[in-house]
């Protein structure tokens, strides 16, 4: 098997998207002038990005005034959340740069002495499978993010030629609806405020998948060391003899023991840097899924339809694979009691046979991501979602009167 890190593989997928972001997942090694761009990049797209946020939340305001129908409210109400969500998602690893630097380097750390074990064929399929299904997933997310992108910048052309061809006349339309302090459908201004909408919806798809994508990586490579962990539990018994050599079987045991508590302590880690943000994915998911579901059926324009449903199921797709991997995580620390059980350790003297219950008690309680601590990370969170979601659209449609629209 390739022993070139694969973790270090896989975050230079990120490299390209952290940099025209300003973000970064190792600051402890940028040096001053590295900072400095990477800051003046962020604050740069943070005001590109909230001035188009702010034109938004003007319009709203404006159309609620104004007696706008319920339709055109819905179809701005997701856009500016999910901007908000970006904005929460990017500054979440601005915050917390040295905590992402301390777990990206000890994860490094732990691949490092991985790499110096003896290889054989049941660990490179642990390492393996799991690589392999960590990279699909993120190929199926850039395709699903990438044409989010392309939907909303063509859907106003496509619109637009539709438009000319039945009435003969030139419409200029925008990917969003934002107010202006001049006139943004001028043929003067129209092409620059059509890029400027479109580089802030880049910045709030590529916010928010990066951030998610270090998520990814992170619990996934916890996840494998759990289970390599767990493979030498089971095999600890057959590689000592507790009875006739009990140094042995303790020294080992005590390094496994230090591996399990580095892993609940990077687990730690990782929940303080994305607590707060889940929490807030978590609210606003149940918000996209419910108002993106209800402009889908609302709409009366098929192209504006089909630009909501390419919406829809990114914002699906977003918040299952958060709560997947965070349920892969859970489910892999515990595991490592099971495989306690499963070691042997009735052949183990009194004294080894309670350090293998001390640790398989511990391994009992699930190293875990949380949203601020009101709910797990898991796939039973993600339905509870669902639920809210499918709630709050049936409330809507109850409440959706077309002909008072």
């Amino acid at each position: 098997m390739d022993t070139e890190p694969t973790l270090n593989n896989l975050l230079k997928k990120l490299n390209s998207i952290y940099f025209v972001l300003g973000l970064s997942y190792d600051s402890v090694k940028a040096t001053r002038k590295e900072k400095l761009i990477q800051r003046f990049i962020y604050i740069l797209n943070f005001f590109w990005l909230n001035s188009d946020v702010l034109g938004a939340v003007c319009w709203f305001i404006n159309g609620v005034l104004n007696g706008k129908s319920f339709v055109e409210l819905t179809y701005v109400a997701p856009c500016v959340t999910f901007s908000f969500f970006a904005n929460i998602k990017a500054y979440t690893l601005i915050h917390y740069e040295a905590f992402v630097s301390e777990l990206i380097n000890s994860l490094r750390s732990l691949e490092e002495i991985e790499n110096t074990r003896a290889r054989t064929k049941e660990r490179d399929e642990i390492i393996g499978k799991d690589v392999k299904f960590l990279n699909a997933v993120i190929n199926v997310s850039n395709i699903l993010n990438f044409g989010l992108i392309i939907t909303f910048f063509t859907s106003p052309l496509i619109l637009i030629v539709v438009k000319y061809l039945k009435t003969n006349h030139w419409d200029l339309l925008l990917p969003f609806l934002i107010i202006y302090p001049f006139d943004s459908h001028d043929i003067k201004y129209w092409p620059f405020v059509y890029l400027h909408q479109l580089w802030s919806e880049s910045i709030v798809v590529l916010n928010i998948c990066s951030t998610d994508y270090l998520l990814y990586i992170c619990c996934m490579f916890i996840r494998v060391q759990f289970r390599l962990l767990q493979y030498d539990f089971k095999r600890i018994m057959e590689d000592n003899n507790v009875l006739f050599n009990n140094e042995a079987f303790t020294r080992e045991f005590v390094e496994l023991v230090k591996w399990h508590q580095e892993l609940i302590r990077l687990s730690a880690i990782l929940e303080k840097v994305y607590a707060k943000s889940t929490l807030f994915n978590f609210v606003a998911s149940s918000i996209l899924l419910c108002l993106t579901g209800f402009n889908v059926m609302a709409m009366e324009d098929k192209t504006l339809a089909c630009t909501f449903l390419v919406f829809l199921s990114a914002s699906l797709l977003q918040i299952f694979f958060v709560c997947f991997f965070g349920d892969l995580l859970m489910k892999s620390s515990t595991d490592v009691s099971y495989a306690i059980y499963e070691s042997k350790w009735y052949l183990a003297n009194s004294s080894a046979e309670k350090n293998l219950h001390i640790v398989q008690t511990r391994a009992q309680k699930p190293c875990k991501l949380t949203a601020f601590g009101f709910a797990d990370v898991n796939l039973r969170a993600f339905m509870s979602i669902l639920s809210t979601a499918w709630s709050y659209f049936a409330l809507l449609k109850t409440l959706y009167n077309p002909n008072k629209a």
